[in-house]
């Protein structure tokens, strides 16, 4: 994997030239609407070249142990990591492993049935990068009966024909937006969560889902043991089919936070399947210009999750997107990683690159107003999978697939192996 920064004088063809790929290639797989560049710009270049494994150290480890787990040997992993002594191996330490295995995930992807075109052209290019399609379709009255709030048949269709387990996704969603009320009223009584659940599986069944995913937000936290007992209800009724289910971030338990209080990680973890932390919208719309899914916050939130639930449940949700905020003001429109990407381009801003939160950003000007773009690049993704390999999680969410970001695709195509 080659990732190149545009630097200032930087030409299209002369980058292609270099790297010995044709320009259109370039083009293809970054998204980008013509040759023009701007500095900080990250293009993707796949090619030959093995990516290192990320592995962190744990007790009774060995250098040649790791080695024949990772089909390679203690001297190529101590020639990868200058420094490191075998017999001296420090538990939790972070170490690179030149690996010809690929990572395994399972991966699942978000939609709505009115993204149109964009969503099906992703899925027949790349559903072979997708364990499972979440169809955001569903939510439910207060009685708890679940009903559709579009036509999800095309896509369960498209998902058959490309080889993708298309889930029934259902929210609290009422009048545009996520109800606690909603969630909580249903919740509060065993006779609408009984109702919920035979509506949903009646709809599974009818339509040929293969199980079910989660996404209760802003559960009342007096309701949260009321959330545990609906999915493990749910989950008995459901039998072989997939419980997934979509938790807020958060970095302790909170039981009492109006926000976080309801998702009790414990006892979501024992009853689903899957378990996806929406590790995204750290920097959310109206609030202040912040990363996206800053690395740090990402990690702090994955090391709690993982000190309850396992890892071979664990997802972390990586963000197609990027959202430009209009400052002071904090008037937010969200955007998909390719358009952000182009906005730099059209807007000739210098795009710059937060370490710290491994995210790239950039600031430009139009109509009297002062615009502060943060978005996810090759950079940004790459290091999300890093993270996800080290920790051995199962795999990663994206929302959503209606938002273009190829080099994501591409990163796949060339370094992960895909769970279906």
């Amino acid at each position: 994997m080659t990732i190149i920064i545009v630097k200032k004088g930087d030409s299209l063809w002369q980058i292609a030239t270099k790297n010995k790929v044709d320009p259109s290639k370039i083009i293809e797989v970054n998204g980008l609407e013509s040759t023009a560049l701007v500095p900080g710009l990250a293009l993707y270049i796949p090619d030959e070249n093995v990516v290192n494994r990320r592995y962190l150290i744990k007790s009774r480890d060995t250098l040649s142990g790791i080695g024949i787990r990772f089909g390679t040997s203690a001297a190529a992993i101590t020639k990868a990591n200058p420094g490191i002594v075998g017999n001296a191996l420090k538990v939790g330490t972070e170490i690179l492993i030149p690996s010809p295995y690929k990572n395994q995930l399972i991966t699942l992807g978000f939609a709505f049935p009115a993204s149109g075109g964009v969503v099906f052209e992703t899925l027949e290019e790349n559903g072979d990068k997708l364990s499972y399609l979440a169809i955001v379709a569903y939510t439910f009255t207060n009685e708890g009966y679940a009903f559709a709030d579009g036509d999800d048949l095309p896509l369960i269709a498209k998902c058959e024909q490309t080889g993708v387990t298309p889930l029934l996704m259902i929210r609290n969603f009422k009048d545009g937006d996520f109800d606690a009320d909603l969630a909580g009223g249903v919740l509060n009584s065993p006779v609408y969560r009984a109702n919920l659940i035979n509506s949903m599986l009646n709809l599974v069944r009818e339509k040929g889902y293969g199980g079910v995913s989660m996404d209760i937000e802003f559960i009342p936290p007096a309701r949260r043991s009321d959330y545990v007992l609906f999915l493990k209800e749910l989950k008995e009724e459901l039998n072989e089919l997939i419980l997934h289910v979509n938790v807020h971030a958060k970095t302790a338990d909170n039981p009492d936070n109006r926000i976080v209080g309801g998702h009790d990680y414990r006892g979501i973890g024992e009853a689903a399947d899957l378990v996806a932390v929406m590790t995204i919208d750290y920097g959310y719309p109206t609030g202040p210009p912040e990363p996206i899914s800053p690395l740090w916050w990402m990690g702090e939130v994955l090391r709690y999750a993982l000190s309850i639930i396992p890892e071979y449940k664990l997802q972390s949700a990586f963000p197609m997107y990027g959202y430009d905020w209009i400052v002071p003001s904090h008037e937010t429109k969200a955007l998909s990683a390719q358009n952000a990407q182009n906005l730099a381009i059209a807007t000739a801003a210098e795009i710059t690159f937060d370490t710290s939160a491994a995210s790239p950003t950039f600031t430009y000007r139009r109509e009297n107003s002062n615009h502060v773009v943060w978005f996810e690049d090759i950079r940004s993704i790459s290091t999300k999978y890093e993270v996800i390999d080290a920790y051995e999680l199962i795999g990663a969410t994206y929302w959503q697939i209606g938002l273009e970001f190829p080099q994501n695709w591409a990163f796949i195509e060339q370094n992960i192996l895909i769970i279906k």
